[in-house]
Parts: C-alpha cells; structure tokens; sequence
C-alpha cells in the first residue's frame, strides 16, 4: 500500500509518500509544496490543489492520511489551514482515494510515543523509522511523513484485530 501523508498549511504544505506493508515502511518521496506568498489565498489553495493532484497522478497512492486542524489561539491561521486541509481532501477525492484523518497528538504519539513531542522529536522519529541518513527537512515534510507513518501503524494494528477475530 502506497500511503501519502500531507500536513497541509497555506504557506508550505508538507507531504510524504511511503510504501508500507505487514512488516515495514519504506520512503518513497516527500516535499513541500510552497506557495507564493504574494499569491492571494484563493491562488495559494489552487496552487497546493494542483501540487497534490500532480503528486497523486505521478505517485499513485492507495490512501492519503492527513492531519487534522490544529486549534490554536489564532483562529485566523486554523481557518486558513483548514482550508488547505479541504483542498487535499478534495485533490484525493478526485482520485478516488480513501482519506483518513488524524489529529496531531494521535500522530505525536504514534511516532514518538508522547502527545507533546516537540517538531525535532518527530524528525528523529521519521528518520529513525525510514532508516534515513539525515533528519528529513523541512519540518513540514518530516510531520507529512509522520502522518503516513501513523496511518500504516492505525492500518497494521486494524489488520492484526481482524485477523485475530476471524475463525481458523
């Protein structure tokens, strides 16, 4: 199963594209698709739809999992992330591809095991778990990939629940 993983933000939207199965994870891409930050909001959301329409048409992932709005003091900036948000859904949606939302603390704690990690926490994780030479950057990227990877662990344990259960 290919799993792409986005940490949507208007600015940077981080993805990553990873390869998983019963055993491991492989990684496969990941980036940032950047916007123009004179671009007015309209323009940055089409150019984020159409970064990740073409990632989904060269790529071809099964799933996209992707983190689900941050509520923060500003609620400015959640609005605008949520909209980016609605514009990978709908990037994956035209595709026909199955979207799986997790929070940051479900994806924190998948990851790193603790709810509260820090950015830097979650890059040492990815790349420990990727077997990556480097720190994956920018941060964006590293948290996109952290995504895919509490998606294919949330797909791994759901597999094993349900062939627990079945009869044999």
């Amino acid at each position: 199963m290919i799993i792409l993983g986005v940490d949507p933000g208007s600015i940077a939207t981080g993805y990553g594209l990873i390869k998983s199965n019963d055993q491991t994870n492989v990684l496969l891409d990941y980036g940032v698709i950047r916007t123009d930050s004179k671009k007015s909001l309209p323009e940055k959301l089409k150019q984020i739809f159409e970064g990740l329409a073409q990632i989904i048409a060269q790529k071809h992932p099964d799933e996209l999992a992707i983190e689900e709005t941050f509520y923060s003091k500003n609620a400015k900036s959640a609005l605008v992330m949520g909209q980016a948000r609605g514009v990978a859904i709908l990037a994956a949606a035209c595709a026909k591809i199955s979207v799986y939302e997790y929070s940051p603390k479900e994806v924190k704690c998948s990851v790193v095991g603790r709810g509260n990690a820090s950015k830097l926490q979650v890059q040492y994780m990815v790349k420990n778990l990727l077997g990556l030479k480097d720190l994956p950057q920018p941060p964006d990227a590293a948290d996109a990939l952290a995504v895919a990877l509490c998606h294919a662990q949330k797909m791994r344990v759901k597999s094993i629940m349900l062939s627990s259960e079945s009869p044999g």
